[in-house]
């Protein structure tokens, strides 16, 4: 894996894409001078790892509903979960 090179106006500029797409180190540079590294953290989620999240946020929606209980009622529960916490 090597490290590609781009400007900091390019890099500030597409910075969503860099963060989120980006597989490989980016050198930033300015005026050719080196002034820093994005070295991302996560890799690229592959097709069989979004075909199986899929699947398991498809099990979760059957389930919940085979339970009676919606979206709202597990909101509500994880902010009374959460004030409580806090006390």
């Amino acid at each position: 894996m090597g490290t590609v090179k781009v400007g900091i106006r390019e890099f500030r500029e597409k910075l969503a894409t860099y963060l989120l797409e980006t597989e490989q180190a980016v050198a930033i540079t300015r005026h050719g001078d080196t002034v820093g590294y994005y070295i991302p953290a996560r890799r690229r989620r592959s097709d069989a790892e979004r075909a199986a999240l899929k699947e398991a946020a498809s099990r979760l929606q059957d389930a919940l509903a085979a339970e009676g209980i919606s979206e709202e009622e597990i909101i509500k529960d994880f902010k009374r979960w959460r004030r409580g916490k806090h006390k």
